[in-house]
């Protein structure tokens, strides 16, 4: 067997040099089956983003659309890759669905995309991990999946056999609607969330568990919300609270929580069916 190639492209913000060399060395270390290859686009700056859209847009094809590639591992979310979404799906090669594409955070725009359009995705640790205290950990844990495809690497409970799906809830309250939704009936959905208050999670819930789409899910496990800002005065509810809530206000079972989030003990989540 031969090593495994894994393209690195930023669809929204741009990837320091300085995490990039960290992710090579990582990888030269302790995965010698993984080529790790950073398309220039990472390194582009353009106000918010790495790179105009159409810059972004042509590092995306160019890695999904050469069949050399294994997998596209997103170097980091912010925002922006919901601008390239409709373009880059509309150009995906037949070799892009020969490949597996791992990210989470505003690249749901791009996970969502790719599994309506046939391809294997996962929302899992990104490049810009190894930003974080310990991000070491969430790295191999990505580089474990994409090489190795690792049991040890996912949420505890994909094996399962259900079909799952993970994002950030707002994420995937933006994209409902839109040229981008997935078809999520019978799924597991996993939702997670950062830096939002409580009030925010409660109103996007509310959107959500309304949507005659997501009631056919299977249900929903809520994973970690980080970084929650303090409200002018208490909202009386907690995050599992709000969702109990709005599952039996919409009838979507709540399932329990998922091991998800914006952290280092963020695993891994194939959508559709774990095989």
């Amino acid at each position: 067997m031969g090593k495994v190639k894994i393209g690195i492209m930023a669809p929204a913000c741009r990837l320091p040099q300085a995490i990039a060399d960290q992710a090579t060395a990582l990888a030269a270390a302790q995965f010698p089956d993984a080529e790790l290859h950073f398309h220039p686009q990472c390194f582009l700056s353009s106000g918010h983003f790495a790179g105009d859209d159409a810059a972004r847009t042509a590092a995306f094809l160019d890695i999904a659309n050469d069949g050399s590639f294994d997998a596209l591992w997103f170097a980091r979310g912010g925002y922006g890759a919901g601008r390239i979404g409709g373009a880059v799906i509309a150009k995906l090669a037949p070799t892009a669905k020969r490949k597996t594409y791992l990210g989470y955070s505003d690249t749901g725009f791009l996970l969502a995309g790719l599994y309506k359009a046939g391809c294997t995705v996962a929302h899992g640790p990104m490049v810009h991990d190894l930003k974080r205290e310990n991000g070491e950990i969430p790295a191999k844990r990505a580089l474990d999946f994409l090489v190795n495809r690792a049991k040890a690497t996912l949420e505890p409970s994909v094996p399962d056999g259900a079909p799952a799906a993970a994002f950030n809830m707002i994420i995937l309250s933006m994209m409902m609607g839109t040229a981008l939704e997935p078809d999520l009936a019978d799924h597991v959905l996993m939702l997670e969330e950062v830096s939002e208050h409580l009030y925010a999670i409660d109103r996007v819930l509310f959107h959500l568990t309304s949507i005659p789409a997501i009631r056919k899910v299977a249900g929903i496990r809520f994973g970690r919300c980080s970084d929650i800002p303090e409200n002018d005065y208490p909202f009386g509810q907690s995050v599992e609270e709000i969702t109990r809530h709005w599952c039996a206000v919409s009838g979507i079972p709540y399932l329990g929580t998922a091991d998800i989030g914006h952290d280092i003990e963020n695993k891994v989540v194939p959508f559709g069916r774990w095989t």
